[in-house]
């Protein structure tokens, strides 16, 4: 067992050691990925290793839960934060700043805010930028985080980038044909924390629903059907990639803390690692500036971003129909996402790890 290397399980008694995995064999094994359901091509463009290398372990008592260490390529990663930072966060695509700001007032937040990063010190004091102060972007089928449901009435183009990887990694998993119809992506800070619930408001359980983590480190709880069940804890590294199926779609989960990441420096290594000039023909991965990476990178020594993709409806399922007034043009409240310390607004827990 000792061959499988390290999982970052601590153990429900709180510790916050990596355990190595043959002191914890009990808990982690090996988790079996269909390597030929995914060809190395396809990988490749989805800037991911060919899958017969990833390290993907689950955990007994969770069927369904599946931890992928890691996968991308060398310098991969940095597309996704850019895209997260950067494209994702325009219009039409729906962030909790446009619940108090104009709508011209939020079209480009990356905009208004790349050189106040850029020239951003370690003062507390200085005046936040607007991507600082991003909490959440829906994509595809917007959540409204009021209804805590989809509607048929508030729904944009999913990224053809973001659908390409989520496929890959769900045929990987053993989920050929899924589809990316939703995203939350979550922009956390080192006092930001997630409370504990479960993702049901998807119509279509029998999809996986696909976490992927970028920059600081987190601590996640998987936790079990009902609330009170005592959670298992482990650490989330940037690219690490965690798929809840089965029984495990619909188990309660929280993400208490974000930490620094254990290398001890302000970007853990994997994202100072530069992308390849030869990118394969049809990647949907794209270089970066180095003026764009030296924002991001801003951005990420004190931050985490998750982003996680969901199936909403079966195939041919339709959203019932909706009585009474349109749920779109609810609003959601400004508490509905992150518990922050008591310096900052409270919210509600809700969606996504």
């Amino acid at each position: 067992m000792s061959s499988l290397g390290k999982f970052p399980v601590l153990s429900k008694e709180g510790s916050e050691n990596v355990v190595d995995i043959s002191a914890f064999f009990y808990q982690v094994f090996r988790s079996q990925l269909s390597i030929s359901s995914v060809s190395d091509q396809d990988a490749g463009r989805a800037g991911l290793q060919p899958v017969s290398r990833w390290k993907a372990y689950g955990l007994n008592g969770y069927p369904g839960f599946i931890f992928i260490q890691n996968p991308f390529l060398p310098g991969c990663q940095r597309h996704w934060v850019k895209q997260c930072l950067k494209l994702y966060t325009q219009k039409p695509n729906v962030c909790n700043l446009d619940l108090h700001m104009a709508p011209e007032k939020t079209a480009d937040l990356w905009g208004q805010s790349k050189e106040k990063l850029r020239r951003k010190g370690s003062s507390k004091c200085e005046p936040r930028s607007l991507l600082e102060k991003l909490r959440w972007v829906t994509l595809g089928y917007h959540y409204n985080w009021d209804t805590k449901k989809y509607s048929a009435n508030h729904h944009t183009p999913f990224p053809s980038d973001l659908a390409f990887l989520s496929e890959q990694v769900a045929a990987a998993c053993g989920f050929r044909g899924f589809q990316a119809q939703a995203g939350i992506l979550n922009y956390y800070h080192f006092d930001s924390s997630l409370g504990i619930h479960v993702d049901e408001s998807e119509l279509d359980h029998s999809r996986p629903l696909l976490s992927f983590s970028f920059g600081q480190s987190s601590i996640f709880l998987l936790g079990g059907l009902k609330r009170e069940e005592a959670p298992t804890a482990m650490f989330m590294h940037s690219g690490d990639i965690m798929v809840m199926s089965g029984f495990s779609r619909l188990l309660y989960h929280a993400v208490p803390r974000v930490l620094p990441n254990p290398e001890g420096t302000a970007l853990p290594s994997c994202l100072d690692q530069a992308l390849s000039s030869d990118l394969p023909v049809g990647s949907v991965i794209e270089h970066s500036s180095d003026e764009d990476w030296q924002v991001c990178a801003k951005y990420l020594q004190s931050s985490r971003i998750n982003m996680t993709i969901r199936q909403v409806l079966a195939e041919g399922q339709k959203f019932p129909e909706e009585s009474g007034t349109n749920t779109e043009s609810r609003a959601p409240s400004e508490d509905s996402h992150h518990q922050e310390n008591s310096r900052a607004k409270r919210h509600k827990p809700n969606i996504d790890s």
